[in-house]
């Protein structure tokens, strides 16, 4: 027989943490719900009201705090949950409705009914008379959920309330949004994908099939490889702020939808919405899956935000020639329409061909140049103090004189190759710093797989889709700005941990 002890009647742990409870009142007090909670209502007008607006969008935030996969998960643990029904806004007493109307045929059906029914033998109906707990039924959720889509459809209430938990956040922490990158990901549809027979349709039609391919070089053998994944169902792209990992915007998509279309869309969006937030903005980090001439321009031209996205590597025709060395770096005159000694790779490096040696070495970047928009090299033997025997062809190739403090290299955006030249090089100690922040990213992703149960889930429709991950979002960035305002900020990014004490000033 197993013993349970007896607990103690009071515990010190108890009084310094708060209940579950708590952290649903915490989330919904700091949501900016009021405009969808008016907008609902009025939906509603004088119809029946037997569970109200107000209690109804409790329990769905409850079901997002508290990690349900379902509906029905959730009605499960209302009912067995009573305080948590009080939380909600929802009776703890049994319910009772205008009973409905059952048509009797014979004295069989009759002798069938409950012991407490009361017949009428004149309308030849039986009026049950039981009463039931105040659990919102499947169907009060179910038009719940529709009119909650509906007003979402038309005015888009997960986009208003982000951004106003956006404007919230960036007053209380001066540095929100100096450092932001982007991510995507693919959730799968609770559809198989597979066509009807008969319809020609999937049982999803919004949805359709997404393609990601990942590849590299081994190691160990130097061979290349490369990993494709395909899912049916939607993508998921968010930009965050990746030192506080709380997300800023977030768009869902069909999965074959172009990841770069949409963050560029995303970028004039958010900073139409949040000018503030492109002003803070110092760099934008991204994965080089994200790489393109168009992105780069865009951040730096428009908003002055370095770009710090990997660069793919797409040069071929070297691969092509023959005795082409794959351990030697491909490089490119960096001034083609002349014979000179400086050359560059795909990601942006400058060297310097020895005219003496054939020695390739690399040029001394000297910065980035913002009143000429152009980056700045210098040539290593000035720069390092060393030695170089083909020093005078090399400046003569050049068409320069520059005298003792050497050769000086300019590379102007207006006219370089965005894709591979930024305001950053790619690969400099302040371009790595930046992009290893972008970890931030995949994080987020984590928690949206496995905290709010995308990873398992029975969503169909991309309206649908759109507002669960929308207030997924919301209540991320309502929690954080909670415990920022608590004195909490440790505790910004913890979705389950209990409510502990505000920390203590120094």
């Amino acid at each position: 027989m197993s013993i349970i002890a007896q607990a103690d009647l009071f515990s010190w742990d108890q009084v310094e943490s708060k209940s579950d409870l708590e952290r649903l009142e915490f989330a919904l007090q700091h949501l900016p719900d009021d405009a969808l909670m008016t907008r609902l209502e009025a939906m509603r007008g004088r119809g029946r009201n037997a569970f109200p607006i107000r209690p109804m969008w409790n329990a769905i935030v409850a079901g997002v705090v508290f990690q349900h996969v379902s509906i029905e998960s959730l009605r499960r643990e209302l009912a067995r949950n009573p305080s948590l029904m009080a939380c909600c806004g929802f009776s703890t007493l049994p319910l009772w409705h205008k009973p409905p109307r059952q048509l009797v045929s014979d004295s069989a059906t009759l002798s069938q009914s409950k012991a407490q029914a009361i017949v009428d033998p004149a309308l030849q109906y039986v009026k049950t008379t039981d009463g039931y707990l105040g659990v919102p039924p499947a169907f009060a959720f179910s038009r719940f959920l529709k009119n909650l889509i509906a007003v979402n459809k038309k005015h888009d209430f997960t986009g208003a309330m982000m951004a106003d938990l956006r404007h919230a956040l960036m007053s209380v922490l001066p540095d929100f949004g100096k450092y932001e990158g982007y991510d995507g990901k693919g959730i799968d549809s609770h559809s198989t994908g597979q066509v009807n027979k008969e319809s020609k349709v999937t049982s999803d039609p919004d949805a359709d099939w997404g393609k990601h391919e990942v590849c590299g070089v081994d190691t160990k053998t130097g061979k290349m490889w490369s990993k494709v994944k395909s899912w049916f169902g939607y993508s998921v792209h968010v930009i965050a702020d990746t030192r506080y990992e709380i997300p800023l915007s977030v768009e869902v998509t069909p999965a074959s939808h172009s990841e770069q279309t949409t963050l560029r869309q995303m970028i004039r969006k958010l900073y139409k919405e949040s000018p503030e937030l492109a002003s803070r903005c110092a760099d934008f980090s991204a994965d080089r899956g994200l790489d393109s001439a168009e992105t780069k321009a865009l951040l730096w031209d428009e908003y002055q935000i370095r770009p710090l996205i990997d660069t793919r590597l797409m040069w071929r025709a070297e691969k092509t020639e023959p005795g082409f060395n794959p351990d030697k770096p491909i490089t490119r005159p960096l001034f083609p329409e002349r014979c000179d000694t400086i050359v560059h790779t795909e990601r942006g490096s400058v060297h310097c061909i020895c005219p003496g040696s054939g020695e390739l070495r690399d040029m001394a970047f000297q910065g980035f140049e913002s009143d000429r928009n152009t980056l700045k090299y210098r040539c290593p033997t000035a720069a390092y103090g060393s030695t170089c025997s083909g020093q005078a062809a090399c400046h003569q190739s050049g068409g320069v004189q520059p005298g003792d403090y050497g050769r000086i290299v300019r590379i102007d955006l207006h006219t370089a190759d965005r894709r591979i030249f930024t305001p950053t090089p790619h690969g400099s100690p302040s371009w790595q710093r930046g992009y290893n922040r972008r970890s931030a990213l995949e994080r987020i992703n984590n928690r949206i797989d496995n905290s709010f149960c995308f990873e398992k889930h029975f969503v169909r429709g991309l309206d649908k889709m759109k507002v669960r991950v929308g207030l997924a979002m919301c209540i991320m960035m309502s929690m954080a700005l909670g415990h920022i305002k608590a004195g909490r900020p440790t505790q910004m990014r913890s979705l389950v941990q209990p409510l502990g004490p505000p920390a203590k000033a120094a």
